[in-house]
């Protein structure tokens, strides 16, 4: 009678190892609250033992306004600096490597936990990232001081992008003129109205999209100078008409040096670098980005105000009232090899050595039961919560 060799009970993970694994998922946490293109929350992640692997889900892309995917990038790349920022607090150094596979392009980052010192900016940053909200309320009339651009400066130079301060008055009203451009340009075409109302007013168990609750009514009385989206596709947003947006508080353009997919979601690191430096002093903030969606705008941009940088964000910046929170998808449709309990293999993504197949995160989650994947229907604009 022959007998089966008797199999050696499977290694259990170790105190350590099971820390390292509590850290990497409270990352992945961390990372899904960061602001998105349409609250749409492009990104997926998957989690192994020492690392995260952090994907644009294409099939979530804008496709009127953001055909080349920039606006998704820049969300991806915040959720990236949410990781970090985690990582850094829970003590662990992390080595990134952005676009690490030319064959898997919607790779768009892979973070790994290194024997290295923390990020010690990062770190104290990280209890921060719960508290941000994009703000859309009007900001009061209090100035923006010097030493908080200043910090806005540093904290964007960390992630290799520029922050050009909106400054004189010439400056002013060139931003808000062609931002006032771009603003009516969009609100002209069908298709940006029809990406309004898709991504507004939307079921509260999607877990995605703008809530009324987070938009100023919109009855005329904004007063804005340099508008903000009208997202009140219903009459139903909660938030006070007057914003007067651009004429109190500060305006910041974030610019790359390149104009690439590292150089978008550089930007995006350094957007929410920004932003979680706005929140720990107690500043409200909110993305502007009709200028930088319409080509012409953004050229002008350029030429008026950035020189030789690539203007990819204007930044809205002073003190307000503080706003909600918006959804969130659920962590079974977004984080894959999670160690947590929950759903069963089904909701799990099966990950390659580089995290996924170069076929990319769309196609197979569509193969995944359960796994919700948005049809494309040219939702154009853009907004961040």
């Amino acid at each position: 009678m022959i007998t089966e060799p008797e199999l050696p009970e499977p290694e259990l993970p170790g105190p350590v190892e099971l820390a390292r694994l509590a850290d990497v998922e409270a990352a992945a946490d961390a990372a899904l609250l960061a602001p998105s293109v349409h609250n749409t929350q492009p990104w997926l992640l998957v989690l192994n033992r020492d690392r995260i692997d952090v994907r644009a889900d294409r099939s979530r892309q804008l496709h009127v306004l953001d055909p080349a995917g920039r606006d998704l990038l820049i969300s991806v790349g915040a959720a990236v600096l949410n990781a970090r920022a985690e990582l850094a607090a829970r003590g662990h150094g992390v080595r990134v490597e952005r676009f690490p596979h030319a064959g898997d392009p919607d790779l768009a980052a892979v973070l790994t936990l290194v024997d290295a010192l923390p990020d010690p900016t990062l770190a104290r940053l990280a209890a921060h990232v719960r508290s941000r909200r994009t703000n859309r309320r009007g900001y009061t009339a209090d100035p923006v001081p010097p030493t908080v651009l200043d910090r806005a400066i540093a904290a964007a130079a960390d992630e290799d992008t520029l922050v050009v301060p909106v400054l004189t008055e010439d400056q002013h009203r060139t931003v808000a003129r062609l931002a006032q451009t771009a603003d009516a340009e969009q609100n002209a075409d069908p298709a940006y109205r029809h990406e309004i109302r898709t991504w507004t007013n939307r079921d509260a168990h999607l877990g995605d999209g703008v809530p009324p609750t987070a938009v100023p009514r919109v009855d005329g009385g904004a007063e804005d100078d340099v508008p903000l989206r009208d997202f009140d596709t219903r009459g139903q947003g909660a938030l006070p008409s007057a914003t007067h947006a651009g004429r109190t508080g500060a305006l910041l353009v974030l610019a790359s040096h390149a104009d690439d997919e590292r150089a978008w979601l550089r930007t995006g690191e350094a957007m929410e670098r920004v932003l979680l430096e706005l929140a720990a002093d107690g500043w409200a903030a909110g993305p502007l980005s009709q200028i930088t969606e319409v080509a012409h705008t953004r050229a002008a941009l350029r030429r008026e105000l950035c020189w030789d940088a690539h203007p990819q964000l204007l930044l809205r910046v002073g003190r307000a009232v503080p706003t909600t929170g918006s959804p969130r998808r659920g962590r079974d449709e977004v984080v894959h090899g999670s160690t947590r309990p929950g759903p069963g293999p089904a909701q799990r993504l099966p990950a390659s050595p580089t995290g996924w197949p170069a076929a990319g995160a769309a196609r197979a989650a569509q193969e995944v039961p359960g796994h919700r994947v948005p049809v494309p229907d040219g939702r154009g604009g853009t907004t961040w919560v």
